[in-house]
């Protein structure tokens, strides 16, 4: 058993290699900070394996660290250059870095040992794509696709591929083809949205797409941005303006939300508050000169001269050479009586127009070059050909060059373009580490049962948006009792400190630990801390055999039994070994002895029935979740985990009863999972 990890400098005396495997069990559980602690001391005591370095590539290449996942990736290289892992990892630590052509030669020496392997395959057709080699990187999407028909990932980024190369029709094929695979890519309804957004005919088939994205990805609000336009267009205002709302409430510093929430309101005389959108547009992008133009607009309509002449004051030192500006002003002066001063500002306005362009738009280099061009933008910018406030036409005409149309009409559509995002949002990038080993778990799953319950010490957080505290009467009462060094709580996420000061701590603690129990008659309460310890720690193993001793000292603590049963539960699922089902029978066991022990802990049950779903007997799990909800009637995560043992069993009407119930006490991907139910 490994005691602890790094006492004094005696690393001489360290396993390496089964210090690597907890920093394994560590990368497991995504708890990477944790994990570079232990390759760290791998590496100190045997600094001549590839192991812990590959590892702890991995564990900086999650955290963003990729020029730290690139040393340490050429360091196992050195030390073993037949790796294929070794290869992918740098390769893509060095794509996140733009680095593209090292990308493809690390992907290369992978594929020299591993030729047909399809992740390998993908990242190089993406980084050949990223190079402009587009000839290249379809050959080997052809390929690729040749290998693994069933790849829709691969469809859809071909797809990409295609539309950068125009082809429009062969790309709209791939997304097809894609979606006939998986109906659950979002990127794939959100490129050929892209694709049907060209033109108004498309519409109505790109707001379809556009929802279905947003059913899969409820969260994004750029997708209510794109669908509110199309809506708008297609004559929905007031489905538009609820699209609008709900992405400023998704993400209140998205401006172009707020921008074109201000349209729509200053189309319906709202004024006011269109005034207040337009500020807030400014507040977060104070360049905003479209933002300013309608604001000034709005504050000429509601009589504020001396608020509108400031604004487009403003505007005219930025851009003195736009002609809407001393247009607006010439109007705003007039109104005020002071006609010399529009009388100068309207000559002003008509000399730059007759100077500028057939359609009065100022020449590539001059000042706003970008104004209401008539571009259908998708990256952010505004959509010139889109008009909003000033009507749906789309032509962003501002008269023909000589003065003669110069009007408000034509000012207005070129300031009142409705603005769209990139529909391709990326949610995850393309060439992420998925099939790198070492990161294990199956990123495209998107249901799965809500996980167990655990004794922690940073373990109070859940997947719900209430507050409540998860109660065992046991752990009330061990921490009344002071006995352990931090205080246990509930939980069943974040059992693990990310701050190193932290982690340490808890390998001091491991360390006093081991010298009590030496120099005094041990304790089961002992042996039970230091558990606590290893949990934190990710080293089950050691917990495993500390707990075994707690409870043959003290048979009836019901806290060691249902600890044992997570630990137990937790390596298994981190080693991945054969003898799974026969090791769930021994953690079924721990929790049913735990709920023996404390009749009501409704957690033993919840984590019961997480053991018996996933060895399937889903019966035996449907009662395991049902006497939680029984004990707890407020246990959210246990109404969640029954609805999807009851989709599983193919009861589709009690599933939807039991999500809607557990959204109701606030456990989040419950909304989600009912909207892809619908």
């Amino acid at each position: 058993m490994l005691a602890f990890a790094g006492v004094g400098n005696a690393y001489a005396q360290i396993n390496a290699e089964q210090i690597v495997r907890v920093g394994q069990n560590a990368l497991y559980f995504d708890d990477y900070v944790l994990s570079i602690q232990y390759f760290n001391r791998a590496i100190a005591a045997k600094p001549y394996l590839a192991q812990p370095y590959l590892y702890r590539a991995i564990a900086k290449l999650n955290l963003e660290d990729y020029s730290g996942a690139v040393e340490d990736a050429s360091m196992a290289i050195e030390r073993n250059p037949f790796i294929p892992d070794v290869y992918e990892v740098r390769g893509v630590a060095q794509q996140n870095l733009g680095l593209y052509r090292s990308a493809v030669e690390d992907y290369d020496a992978a594929m020299r040992l591993l030729p047909n392997n399809r992740n390998l395959m993908f990242n190089r057709a993406l980084a050949l794509q990223q190079l402009n080699e587009a000839d290249s990187a379809r050959v080997s999407f052809d390929r690729l696709l040749e290998m693994y028909p069933g790849y829709a990932n691969a469809y859809v980024a071909r797809g990409r591929l295609k539309v950068e190369q125009t082809d429009t029709v062969g790309a709209v094929a791939d997304l097809e083809k894609a979606l006939e695979i998986n109906p659950n890519i979002a990127n794939a309804y959100l490129l050929r949205a892209n694709i049907l957004m060209a033109k108004p005919e498309g519409y109505e088939k790109a707001e379809s797409d556009i929802t279905e994205a947003i059913r899969l990805e409820p969260k994004e609000s750029g997708l209510y941005v794109n669908r509110a336009f199309l809506r708008y267009h297609r004559d929905d205002y007031f489905g538009a303006m609820a699209d609008y709302d709900y992405a400023v409430q998704l993400d209140p510093l998205n401006a172009a939300a707020i921008y074109n929430r201000g349209l729509l309101r200053m189309e319906s005389r709202d004024n006011d508050r269109a005034i207040i959108d337009f500020s807030r547009v400014l507040e977060l992008e104070p360049e905003d000169h479209r933002a300013l133009y309608n604001r000034a607009l709005l504050y000429g309509e509601v009589r504020n001269f001396s608020a509108a002449l400031a604004d487009i004051s403003a505007l005219i030192q930025r851009f003195p050479n736009l002609p809407e500006a001393y247009y607006m002003r010439s109007d705003i002066y007039r109104q005020q009586g002071k006609m010399r001063d529009a009388e100068a500002d309207y000559k002003k306005a008509l000399a730059i127009a007759r100077a500028l362009p057939a359609g009065g738009i100022p020449a590539p280099g001059a000042d706003l070059a970008d104004a209401g061009n008539g571009s259908a933008s998708r990256d952010g910018n505004d959509a010139g050909n889109q008009s909003g406030a000033s009507g749906k036409n789309g032509s962003g005409e501002s008269g023909n060059g000589n003065g003669s149309e110069l009007t408000p009409e034509s000012v207005a559509r070129r300031f009142t373009a409705l603005r769209t995002l990139d529909n391709d949002v990326d949610l995850q990038q393309d060439f992420v580490s998925q099939g790198i080993r070492g990161r294990v778990q199956d990123h495209d799953r998107r249901i799965s049962l809500e996980p167990m319950f655990a004794l922690g010490y940073y373990s109070a957080s859940t997947n719900s948006v209430t507050d409540a505290r998860s109660y065992i009467k046991e752990v009330d009462d061990l921490n009344a009792t002071r006995i352990l060094p931090f205080v246990v709580m509930v939980g069943n996420r974040g059992l693990t400190p990310s701050d190193e000061s932290l982690l340490d701590r808890h390998f001091r603690s491991i360390e006093n630990y081991t010298r009590y129990l030496v120099e005094n008659t041990p304790r089961a309460i002992d042996y039970f801390g230091r558990a606590m310890d290893y949990m934190t720690l990710r080293n089950y193993q050691a917990a495993i055999a500390d707990l075994d001793r707690a409870v043959t000292l003290t048979p009836d603590f019901a806290l060691a039994w249902f600890q044992r049963g997570v630990a137990r539960y937790d390596m298994i699922k981190a080693d991945g070994a054969a003898d799974v089902k026969l090791r769930l029978r021994g953690v079924v066991a721990d929790f049913d002895r735990a709920a023996e022990l404390s009749p009501r802990m409704a957690f033993a049950h919840y984590n019961k029935g997480v053991v018996l779903a996933d060895m399937g007997d889903f019966t035996s799990a449907l009662s395991a979740f049902r006497k939680a909800v029984e004990l707890k009637p407020d246990f959210g995560e246990a109404y969640y985990n029954l609805a999807y043992v009851y989709f599983q069993l193919g009861n589709r009407a009690e599933g939807m009863a039991n999500l809607s119930k557990a959204g109701e006490l606030g456990v989040v991907p419950s909304y989600n999972l009912l909207k892809r139910m619908h």
